[in-house]
């Protein structure tokens, strides 16, 4: 009996090292599993939140489901196409009427890197939220950290601009962004390459279904509603609430006595600031020739000349919109100053002084020797700080669709 009682014990041991063997042999796999798929492109569900139903801040949701721009600019009526722009200045005319649930699935799309090719850079690495909508950098790094030539501007009221890119060769928000995705040197994806990865992602499919309910649910993602919901949330990136903008809406003491000084210096005749830098947007969305200096060994950037095919363009960009400028250094299209005060000091060096030899630039006429003093500079320093507002900063998704990493 004894006997037989031993036999069942040493049974039941082997067979609980059996057990035991493969157990341990199971979790190995699992672990080796996950090792290996790290990082691999993502096709599995991985939940994410239904799509907003409510307009970002600065927009309001009307009958047809639309977000339209509301703000205390709607109740002027002088847009102010010429001269320096008064307080009680309008906005231009922006690209609103999308839907909540296009700008939220356009939000996504803009932080996720499986929109490039090797899925590790985003919309927002370059134009990341903490920067100002910018990259912090003089010049923007694409895919593999390969340097570009220009720097990234802000995209905060992009939805204002009627040309895009420092050379204007762009006239949508769609056309514009086909650049990045494509380009080589930045995201370096195909269109091809790109409907693939988000076709395959369940999250996507199920996001676009919700985004634009009026489209056959086994249709295949198209290229042109990525870069349709992309555009929605981008036009919805607002700043327009400053303590310049309080101060303009009537509120006389949002700004110091430091403050209305150097507004009235960046007004005046004298340094002729808002005539291209016009508000209330900051910018009349024209070319100017400058004699921005390169960054030391660079050739000239022949700027718009190049789309145009226009010599009088040679040197000429883009005039930028000064909203959020404190946040958004370094400056210039080649990040060629470091500070606001450097910026400024260009400005009162003289006509041309950085052309370098052998150019003739056709320098705009408000470009000219105003000779302002270190006193006048720093006023004008302190009242561009006051053009900061990112109380409606977007908010970064906590999960992406794709289930990567948000690279900023």
């Amino acid at each position: 009996m004894l006997w037989i009682n031993q036999r069942i014990i040493q049974d039941l041991v082997e067979k609980g090292r059996v057990i035991l063997k493969v157990i341990i042999s199971v979790a190995v796999l699992g672990i080796m599993a996950v090792v290996f798929f790290a990082g691999q492109r993502p096709t599995a569900y991985y939940p994410v939140p239904l799509l907003k139903s409510s307009c970002p801040p600065g927009f309001k949701l009307n009958e047809n489901n639309e977000c339209i721009a509301k703000n205390l600019y709607s109740q002027y009526a002088t847009t102010n196409k010429a001269g320096v722009g008064g307080l009680k200045s309008a906005l231009p005319e922006i690209r609103d009427g999308f839907t909540p649930q296009e700008i939220d699935l356009g939000r996504y799309l803009f932080f996720d890197p499986a929109l490039s090719a090797d899925q590790t850079v985003s919309c927002a690495t370059c134009h990341d939220p903490d920067k100002g909508l910018g990259d912090g950098l003089a010049t923007s790094q694409g895919k593999y950290g390969h340097k570009l030539k220009r720097a990234a501007p802000s995209l905060y009221n992009v939805g204002y601009l009627k040309k895009l890119f420092w050379d204007g060769r762009a006239t949508s928000l769609e056309e514009q962004m086909l650049e990045p995705l494509f380009s080589k040197d930045e995201m370096g994806n195909t269109p091809e390459n790109l409907l693939n990865t988000i076709n395959e992602i369940e999250n996507y499919r199920k996001l676009f279904a919700e985004a634009y309910p009026i489209r056959d649910g086994d249709q295949p993602i198209a290229l042109n509603e990525i870069t349709k919901a992309i555009a929605a949330f981008q036009s919805s990136l607002v700043s327009l609430n400053s303590k310049y903008d309080q101060y303009a809406h009537g509120y006389d003491e949002a700004l110091n006595k430091n403050e209305i000084e150097g507004l009235n210096i960046f007004r005046s005749f004298v340094a002729r600031c808002a005539e291209c830098h016009t508000p209330p947007l900051f910018t009349n969305q024209q070319f100017a020739v400058i004699g921005s200096p390169e960054p030391d060994g660079l050739p000239l950037d022949p700027g718009a000349e190049i789309p145009f095919n226009d010599k009088s363009l040679r040197g000429a960009f883009k005039v930028p919109s000064l909203r959020n400028i404190a946040q958004t250094a370094p400056y210039m299209h080649s990040g060629r100053f470091k500070t606001l005060r450097e910026t400024v000091q260009f400005y009162t060096d003289g006509r041309g002084h950085a052309v370098p030899e052998g150019e003739n630039l056709l320098i705009h006429w408000h470009i000219w020797e105003p000779n302002l003093t270190d006193y006048e500079l720093d006023r004008l320093v302190d009242f561009l700080k006051t053009l900061t507002d990112e109380s409606f900063k977007p908010k970064t998704p906590e999960v992406l669709p794709s289930g990567l990493k948000i690279s900023t």
